[in-house]
């Protein structure tokens, strides 16, 4: 009865610690037969995110149905959960106001970017539905580069001037609450409407008025500049725990803030482009992709490699004559392909690293350089040890060979391995170093090319040290 006891109460927990199935609720209510305000009443009850989530299995009809008894507001809030490329998609499905109505209430740079999935004909409809003020703030975002940190940013903020009082500023961020709700940070702007510095809005709420506003601005607030690159100020962005950052223009005055959540997208967006491109890929891919886009991205980078691996094969074709004397060598080549790719990606992959640093010296380079060899030279030799030991007792007892033999081949072996591993790991950083001092993005070239020129770095260095240690030094053959 005890046992009965606990088996029931574990149950009972497990069923309590289980996550409600709030898209089987959410799909319910919306098809069920409720009047819209009380549909809208019960849909009210659950976060954006998990009504977000039952989107993509609604149908057109049901989707239509939730935007008509869907506030602007409420809309706005889902759709920052909603991946941009579908939220297009959804947008297209809004008559205009709708639309239009919803698109001002999103965040600028969430809007920018949900308006340029739209048709050209439907976005300039929506624009021109919009208020002039969001449609300029909307055509702000829109005159960046993708790659540029002004295309991430929000108009969403408080500025307002040094020159104020502590009972003035407070007013002033009343004021402009109305229509902004990022307010944990007001930043200041001088008498020129430069960037000045910034205020936490605690210090300004338990500031008494008589103190001057100038002693809560913190001038060494992190700013960026629109027209940056998002690679080159990325990693500065990431060294600050400000929730917001305020986006100058070229005479810094503010132009908007990027937000700790942009940031962290814009970071995920750049390790998957920089994933992509170490895959050989000119861009990343989604399950949806049509199979004749997934081709092109694909299939550039392995035409230059099919190339390459034809010299990979000729040069193959060079030692035919050393595998005629020595087949046994054939089965031991992969370990040695396969160790230089594995030593030659670890250097890429610290390289790629490495290089987001902007302002690496020549002597920093080549001191990378040095230290991957050095690494590739110790890994290799405790490597190379390893596989003289066990190659040769494996060639010795399953192969049936002499000692001399054995050992002779696994010493070649190791050997190659070592030789290899050097190369591969030096080939690994100098190749990226190189395409970043011709001004080409070392992640996608290097990727690919490096696993081929190690292919070929380790066949030239097996199939040589075998043709002259085994064939011409030791006079071995079949």
């Amino acid at each position: 009865m005890e046992e009965e006891k606990k088996v029931n109460s574990l149950d009972a927990n497990e069923v309590s610690l289980a996550k409600p199935d709030y898209e089987a609720e959410i799909l319910d209510i919306i098809r069920g037969n409720s009047s819209p305000s009380i549909m809208l009443g019960k849909i009210e009850d659950y976060h954006a995110n998990d009504i977000a989530g039952v989107f993509s299995v609604l149908n057109s009809q049901e989707r239509i149905k939730l935007y008509r008894i869907s506030s602007a507001e409420m809309l706005a809030e889902i759709f920052e959960y909603i991946d941009e490329d579908d939220a297009g998609k959804y947008l297209n499905e809004m008559d205009i106001p709708k639309a239009a109505a919803v698109v001002s209430e999103m965040e600028t740079d969430t809007a920018a970017n949900v308006m340029h999935q739209l048709e050209k004909d439907k976005r300039t409809l929506i624009i021109d539905a919009i208020h002039p003020d969001i449609q300029k703030e909307i055509r702000l975002l829109a005159s960046f580069d993708e790659d540029e940190i002004g295309s991430h940013m929000t108009t969403n903020c408080i500025i307002i001037r040094k020159d104020l009082t502590i009972k003035q500023a407070m007013s002033e961020l009343v004021r402009q609450a109305e229509d902004n709700d990022n307010i944990s940070t007001l930043f200041v702007v001088d008498e020129k409407d430069e960037f000045y510095g910034a205020i936490d809005l605690k210090d300004l709420i338990v500031a008494r008025n008589t103190v001057p506003l100038e002693s809560l601005i913190v001038t060494s607030f992190p700013y960026v500049y629109a027209t940056e690159s998002i690679d080159d100020c990325i990693e500065r962005l990431k060294d600050y725990s400000e929730s917001y950052i305020p986006v100058l223009d070229n005479v810094n005055k503010i132009l908007g803030i990027i937000t700790a959540q942009s940031i962290i997208e814009v970071v995920d967006d750049e390790m998957g482009e920089d994933y992509a491109k170490l895959a050989g890929l000119i861009a990343e891919e989604d399950l949806k992709e049509p199979l004749g886009q997934s081709m092109k991205k694909r299939l550039p980078w392995l035409v230059v490699l099919l190339g390459l691996g034809m010299v990979v094969s000729s040069v193959v074709g060079i030692f035919d004559k050393v595998v005629a004397q020595l087949t046994l060598i054939m089965a031991f080549q992969s370990l040695i392909l396969d160790m230089a790719g594995n030593v030659g990606t670890q250097s890429l992959a610290v390289t790629i690293r490495v290089l987001t640093d902007e302002n690496l010296t020549f002597k920093q380079k080549g001191h990378l350089v040095a230290k991957e060899m050095r690494v590739g030279l110790c890994n290799g030799l405790l490597l190379g040890a390893i596989s003289f030991v066990l190659v040769g007792l494996y060639i010795m007892f399953f192969k049936g060979k002499e000692f001399n033999f054995s050992f002779a081949v696994s010493g070649c072996i190791g050997f190659s391995l070592v030789l290899a591993m050097v190369i591969s790991s030096a080939v690994g950083t100098l190749i990226p170093l190189f395409f970043k001092k011709i001004k080409v993005d070392p992640a996608v070239a290097s990727g690919p090319l490096i696993t081929t020129v190690n292919d070929l770095v380790a066949v030239v260095s097996y199939y040589g040290m075998s043709w002259i240690l085994l064939i011409n030094v030791l006079h071995f053959s079949n």
